[in-house]
């Protein structure tokens, strides 16, 4: 929902920002490579220990990239299918810190293995997400739909609220901590509808595809398929008969 509207609000603003890189000699790739590891970092040192402000506070700074390298690619026309594959690796790998950080902290000094396992649920949920549409549409599905919550709007409800629950560490606000069990529960459930909206979608396309152009049947296993002979064509319709 948040990627249909505003990526396009971002792209514009972040326009300069790529075009002075480019003048700089920086590449898409190493955007894409400098934003990853400072969102892994930001989340895999600060959220373990419970600094869930300043670790949305870096994160935010770097996550931005995912907008700059793309908008690079096209200013300078070098936009590639190895470009589209890295972007797409090194997001699954800055979810995963996200929440493996956040289940860290409630493994340890957050002593709740409750929302422990909602961090994990979020964890795989979102892996899984992304993994049903990049597989439709490698056996010839378009899969469309991309459901009620995607890549983006994991990352803004879980670090928005995670950062202002971290207020209460940080500046001594009592009480909004209570704001990031709220983003994992809703991303965790956010997560299921999509999960199922895209599998139903996958579903039906599927069928429809099948319908229309059939899938050759299996070979034997040991070797190629056979063309039927005379003989077990006459079975067969003895069989039937």
């Amino acid at each position: 929902m948040l990627n249909k509207y505003a990526r396009a609000i971002f792209t514009r603003v972040f326009a300069p920002i790529a075009a002075m890189l480019l003048r700089r000699g920086v590449s898409p790739d190493t955007v894409t490579l400098v934003g990853t590891l400072g969102v892994m970092a930001g989340a895999l040192v600060f959220f373990p220990l419970g600094e869930f402000f300043w670790g949305a506070a870096v994160i935010t700074l770097f996550v931005f990239s995912d907008l700059i390298d793309g908008t690079m690619a096209r200013q300078s026309g070098r936009a590639s299918r190895w470009g589209a594959f890295l972007d797409s690796t090194l997001d699954r790998a800055a979810d995963s810190a996200v929440f493996g950080g956040i289940a860290l902290w409630y493994a340890g000094d957050g002593d709740d293995l409750m929302m422990c396992a909602v961090a994990i649920f979020c964890l795989a949920g979102g892996q899984v997400v992304s993994y049903t549409k990049a597989r439709g549409e490698s056996i010839g599905l378009p899969v469309k739909v991309n459901g009620l919550m995607e890549r983006a709007d994991r990352l803004v409800i879980t670090l928005v609220l995670a950062g202002f629950a971290g207020m209460e560490t940080a500046f001594g606000i009592p009480h909004i901590d209570i704001l990031l069990p709220i983003a994992l529960w809703v991303v965790a459930a956010g997560s299921a509808v999509t999960l199922l909206q895209r599998m139903v979608t996958v579903r039906r396309e599927a069928a429809e595809k099948d319908a229309a152009d059939p899938l050759p049947p299996p070979a034997p296993r040991g070797g190629p398929p056979q063309p039927p002979s005379a003989d077990s064509g006459a079975a067969a319709d003895q069989e039937r008969a």
